[in-house]
């Protein structure tokens, strides 16, 4: 599956608020600090009053990338959580947070899902003792998500001691000693992305 390899900073900047794609770099050298408009030639020009489709489609941009996902794969994921029972809003959140890459940076193994996406491509991690390379890869309840001894150690090491004021959410369990976590539960909405308005995104694609 193809992914986007170009500029992110320019993401957080036309969203006005910090997505955190490059991990802790983010608390440090961010670009929206410096340069707090959207980017592009009328980056400064005034804006007129944006309309309801305008919202409803900035709030789906910014949720699929804050997960890093194509379009193609972000509607996949929005046609899943609408067939399934309960709130489509929140079945699409669920659908985001049990990947294999973001279980991965919450449990504070990756400094952002980016580099936790590498990590897993590059089968630095397994699943209930089998090893899985594929980011997208849905973990379920009871599932154990461990470090394999490939000598990953290092990146992994200096993204726990800069996710450290990172909490792991209470749907996730984490042994630092054996860099291993399970998830015990489906994550609340309270414990996902608080910046994600998933009711203007069910209004985007249900036009």
């Amino acid at each position: 599956m193809a992914n986007y390899h170009g500029p992110v900073c320019r993401f957080c900047r036309r969203e006005g608020a910090k997505l955190y794609l490059k991990g802790e770099k983010c608390y440090t050298k961010c670009t929206l600090d410096r340069r707090a408009f959207a980017p592009g030639q009328h980056g400064l020009a005034r804006r007129r009053k944006t309309s309801d489709y305008g919202l409803q489609l900035r709030a789906k941009q910014k949720a699929r990338r804050l997960y890093g996902l194509l379009e193609g794969q972000f509607r996949n994921y929005f046609d899943a959580a609408e067939r399934e029972p309960g709130v489509t809003g929140l079945n699409l959140l669920r659908h985001l947070e049990m990947r294999l890459d973001n279980v991965v940076y919450r449990l504070g193994l990756g400094s952002s899902r980016k580099q936790s996406r590498q990590l897993v491509s590059h089968r630095h991690f397994e699943v209930n003792g089998r090893v899985v390379n594929i980011p997208s890869f849905k973990v379920k309840v009871g599932d154990q998500v461990k470090v394999r001894d490939s000598g990953s150690d290092g990146v992994i090491e200096i993204a726990l001691d800069a996710s450290k004021s990172r909490v792991v959410p209470s749907w996730l369990s984490f042994n630092e000693e054996e860099k291993s976590g399970k998830v015990l539960s489906l994550p609340d909405r309270g414990e996902m992305e608080t910046g994600v308005e998933e009711h203007l995104i069910v209004e985007f694609y249900s036009r």
